[in-house]
């Protein structure tokens, strides 16, 4: 019997045809997600500025990194549809659209 992480790798890649956004529960994971990373590598900043004896420039650059970090996290987290693709063109010339200047048929 395969386990339910044999599963999921199993699976088949799913290709995207449409151009609509990603659900709200996915852009919500993904923002999680790098807000996470982001306070993580914060938290190793903090850690190595003070645990660690550097000369004061690298001191510097980590305790720079963890003020920073926090500020950069909240502004990602914040920020809806960073990645969905940009709307299609529709006004080149190969489209099939009636011109606008065009009268209707009986007016």
């Amino acid at each position: 019997m395969n386990s339910w992480r044999e599963s999921r790798r199993n699976r088949g890649v799913v290709h995207q045809v449409t151009d609509a956004q990603p659900s709200l529960t996915d852009d919500i994971k993904r923002r999680e997600r790098n807000y996470l990373i982001k306070m993580g590598i914060r938290l190793v900043c903090l850690i190595l500025a003070v645990a660690v004896p550097a000369p004061w420039p690298v001191k510097l650059l980590l305790v720079a990194g963890a003020v920073l970090l926090p500020y950069l996290a909240v502004i990602g987290a914040n920020q809806r549809g960073k990645d969905v693709p940009p709307a299609l063109d529709m006004t080149s010339p190969n489209q099939n659209e009636i011109p606008r200047h065009r009268r209707e048929i009986g007016s």
